[in-house]
């Protein structure tokens, strides 16, 4: 594979090498990896990337023949928002416990993902590990994706699973799941437009239209919408999060939707990104 030279994203991303490996291979997407090289390589849509941090600046390259543009690549990353705002307007001066994960992961930031692509990888997420995900979005590549380059293949769009069948999924090794994948895909096609319009409507509204989707609760749909529709305000609760909340802010007994409406409520507008410096947090400890 040849690829274009090293640009430079420039020093002012925030990224250290901790909260970059967290921000890519942390649990929002499941298509990163590190090369025999130490970098760091990703797929998203129809792009194909390498990163690495050299002598403190964020540095990229992309397959010769399919580049990816700065801008794009800026906007995935969440480099063009105003990130230090939101970690500003987060409650960490009265909480040490998120005071203590935002310093541990400076620079974590949220990935701006195709919506379909991160519900498909969520999906997958029940009682599956990150590297179980992982395997089984790239055995979906695979075997049903187009290729991007070669060697390379795209996460298969809704549209596409339509003609697979519940058999096909589970020859992949996705178990009950494959009957979710396929309800999914079956509903979807029914209702064209339908995740274009959940990703445009409010949060509440947006998380009610994909828990209509087969297989999709509380969590699956928070997670989607964070990191596939921009829904910062989202607070997905998964076991890691009932972990740290339960032993650090004293919610044992609690439900995982009670506990969703605590930390939307404490930790207010951008409570995803709360959420993703405390999941790093507790999964380290």
């Amino acid at each position: 594979m040849t690829f274009t030279p090293w640009r430079s994203l420039g020093s002012k991303t925030g990224f250290t090498e901790r909260s970059l490996a967290e921000t890519l291979d942390g649990g929002q997407s499941f298509r990163w990896n590190r090369t025999a090289a130490g970098t760091m390589r990703g797929v998203w849509a129809r792009n194909c990337v390498e990163l690495r941090l050299h002598a403190g600046r964020l540095e990229w390259r992309s397959p010769a023949q399919a580049p990816v543009s700065k801008d794009k690549l800026e906007h995935y990353l969440g480099l063009d928002g105003s990130y230090d705002e939101a970690c500003d307007a987060l409650p960490w001066r009265s909480d040490p416990v998120l005071a203590a994960a935002m310093q541990r992961f400076s620079g974590l930031r949220l990935l701006r993902q195709p919506l379909g692509e991160t519900l498909f990888g969520f999906l997958l997420s029940a009682v599956k590990s990150i590297p179980q995900i992982k395997e089984g979005c790239e055995r979906a590549a695979d075997t049903f994706g187009e290729e991007i380059i070669p060697g390379v293949r795209a996460m298969p769009d809704w549209e596409g699973l339509v003609e697979v069948s519940e058999e096909e999924l589970r020859a992949c090794k996705f178990g009950y799941r494959a009957k979710y994948l396929c309800g999914t895909a079956r509903f979807l096609s029914e209702r064209p437009g339908y995740l274009a319009q959940a990703e445009k409507a409010p949060y509440e509204e947006a998380r009610a239209m994909l828990m209509q989707l087969p297989g999709v609760g509380g969590k699956v749909a928070d997670c989607s919408l964070l990191f596939g529709a921009g829904k910062w305000e989202a607070f997905p609760v998964d076991t890691w999060i009932a972990k740290v909340m339960t032993e650090r802010y004293g919610l044992a007994g609690m439900s995982p939707e009670q506990v969703a409406l605590f930390g939307r409520v404490h930790f207010g507008a951008n409570a995803g990104l709360a959420q993703q410096f405390l999941f790093s947090l507790v999964r380290e400890s």
